[in-house]
């Protein structure tokens, strides 16, 4: 008899070091993709849920991470559906210009991780899996889309 894997989604935790501040004109390209780029989140197929400003439209005024650093955290039904708007969507022009805005990654900025239906992470949980995933690489708790992991194999080492 095979044990049945909970049902889950995948949550997803992006941090990005600007370049200079957001009010920054240098900057204005960015901030006027945002409503265009979270509006094609909210509507594609498997989203789920986004992490927004409580009174705001977006998280950028968050900055748990540093004062320089925004954070972007969602949730979808799959890997597959992230992906898709990721790379297939209207998100791929703000991606193909991201070094103009923000600063070069030295570690892991990006992490995915398996949630049971109907958890929304909270901010502090995303960044210890980030934390997690730069001291110890990916794993089925915290992994990246080049090194994934199942949400069956994630069930295979305790619960969500």
């Amino acid at each position: 008899m095979t044990a049945s894997v909970p049902a889950a989604h995948l949550a997803h935790l992006n941090v990005a070091t600007l370049r200079h501040p957001l009010d920054d004109p240098r900057i204005a390209p960015f901030v006027a993709l945002l409503d265009s780029v979270n509006a094609s989140a909210d509507a594609a197929p498997g989203f789920v849920w986004r992490l927004v400003e409580e009174g705001e439209a977006d998280a950028t005024g968050l900055r748990p991470a540093g004062e320089n650093v925004i954070v972007t955290l969602s949730v979808w039904e799959s890997r597959q559906a992230l992906w898709d708007f990721t790379y297939r969507s209207g998100h791929l022009e703000a991606m193909q210009r991201r070094r103009e805005w923000f600063e070069r990654p030295r570690e892991a900025h990006l992490v995915l991780w398996w949630v049971p239906v109907g958890h929304l992470p909270s901010v502090e949980e995303a960044l210890e899996r980030l934390t997690e995933l730069r001291a110890h690489g990916p794993s089925p708790r915290a992994f990246t889309f080049t090194a994934p992991f199942t949400a069956a194999e994630r069930a295979l080492g305790g619960a969500l």
